[in-house]
């Protein structure tokens, strides 16, 4: 390679480093350094009064292990994840096929379909505290048209989790405008050939649209799982904004267990220690999405 060539190659590089510098350095100090911080937390016992911390070795692992709350917590988190991503990826899917499909004024249909991304989470859950009040609520009403009782969303053990991935499920546009692009670079072409071909609508989608953005799917899977077993803020607004919950089992979320063990009882070693093991469960659940996704999503070249 010429000198000039190379001298020039790394002024690009160095330009390209100094615009992500501030991207870079915000990520090794509230990144890095806070995750670093938190693993040395996860094996003291810390004191908000004194701001002192004793080191307790795996003693804050090990009470992870012996306290049935967290098994509990950990079994909710997993159930609400597989009840969620599924439904959630096929929503934002659907919603993306109609976007796509839309002709004029695609950009206004686009901008109310995105507006309740755009909604705070506490106003979205005091939207459904009315939405789902099983005396009251409208949902239930309109259940009720068809002879239909409809359940106490936000008492019933059993209605619980449903009733979180029903608010959840309100903000799925994110997850949709990324389909949407997807499908927005699917050939035209590979559409008309299967058309002479007598392929019919749910043919052209089973055989070229899921498989062309199937990467894009599976992205979508992979985030929305990561998110899922992180869920906090919906569970929290929806059944503890007062400081309690009447369906405390099935309402106890791991993110919730964690906040109650940190800001409720100030066991801030232990919470580092819960954060840790979420953090290993979630990277090991995601290095499995990764193998199994090798074998299901298709190439550039609509090649498994």
């Amino acid at each position: 390679m010429r000198p000039s060539r190379r001298r020039a190659r790394r002024r690009e590089a160095l330009a390209g480093y100094l615009f992500i510098s501030p991207w870079i350095i915000g990520f090794l100090i509230f990144t890095v350094v806070s995750m670093s911080y938190s693993l040395g937390l996860s094996f003291t016992d810390y004191d908000l009064a004194t701001d002192t911390a004793q080191f307790v070795g795996g003693s804050n692992y090990s009470a992870l292990v012996d306290d049935p709350r967290v098994l509990r917590s950990l079994g909710n988190t997993f159930t609400y994840a597989l009840m969620a991503v599924p439904l959630e990826t096929c929503v934002a899917l659907l919603i993306a096929l109609l976007l796509n499909s839309v002709r004029r004024g695609a950009g206004v249909f686009r901008t109310l379909y995105y507006l309740p991304k755009m909604t705070p989470v506490v106003a979205t859950a005091a939207v459904f505290l009315l939405l789902l009040n099983g005396n009251q609520g409208a949902i239930n009403q309109f259940l009720g048209i068809f002879g239909i009782d409809g359940p106490q969303w936000l008492i019933d053990p059993a209605w619980v989790k449903p009733a979180i991935v029903v608010m959840s499920a309100w903000g799925v546009a994110g997850s949709a405008v990324i389909i949407l692009a997807a499908l927005k670079a699917v050939p035209v072409e590979l559409y008309e050939a299967a058309a002479l071909d007598g392929a019919g609508s749910l043919r052209r989608l089973w055989s070229i649209t899921l498989p062309m953005i199937s990467p894009t799917l599976f992205f979508i899977v992979i985030t929305l799982t990561i998110a899922s077993l992180q869920v906090f803020d919906q569970a929290y607004l929806l059944f503890y904004r007062d400081g309690s919950s009447a369906s405390t089992d099935a309402s106890l979320f791991y993110g919730v267990y964690l906040y109650q063990q940190a800001f409720q009882q100030f066991n801030f070693g232990l919470a580092a220690a819960m954060a840790w093991v979420l953090f290993v469960i979630i990277m090991l659940i995601t290095l499995v999405q990764l193998t199994v996704g090798r074998r299901l999503v298709h190439d550039e070249s609509g090649n498994l």
